[in-house]
């Protein structure tokens, strides 16, 4: 994993790419996190904002708290993706009571522009998603 790191660092980012898939697709959230980065940014590769959010969901449901917070970014900006606020919301609250500073600025932030049914809702799915994965 080092020299994949070592090549993303040094902006060889297709090299890492081919790298970081077969351990990406082995399930490796690290992995995962970077490939979705990679997309996102479109860094040496075509921009695929559909990969970076695939990517990006599957670590996140490993409880990559990184790419947790990159999710929810992505439901919050909208993107090539499907804007949700419930969903941001979620994810960013679950960052959030891991200490992330950035993730309750910005969960704060989605929550002024929901509804009070749409809060409730994202407030609802994040309980369940901590009772579940306990993070």
């Amino acid at each position: 994993m080092k020299r994949q790191l070592d090549a993303a660092e040094n902006g060889v980012h297709a090299t890492a790419l081919k790298k970081w898939k077969p351990l990406a697709e082995r399930g490796a959230a690290p992995a995962q996190y970077n490939l979705g980065l990679i997309y996102y940014k479109g860094q040496d590769i075509p921009q695929n904002y559909n990969a970076a959010f695939k990517w990006l969901e599957l670590a996140a449901k490993q409880g990559l708290a990184r790419a947790q917070y990159s999710l929810g970014l992505m439901y919050y900006q909208g993107n090539e993706a499907l804007q949700d606020y419930i969903r941001a919301h979620m994810w960013l609250s679950i960052v959030a009571f891991q200490g992330f500073e950035e993730a309750i600025k910005n969960r704060d932030k989605v929550e002024k522009m929901m509804t009070p049914a749409q809060l409730e809702t994202a407030q609802k799915l994040t309980r369940e998603w901590m009772e579940k994965n306990g993070k």
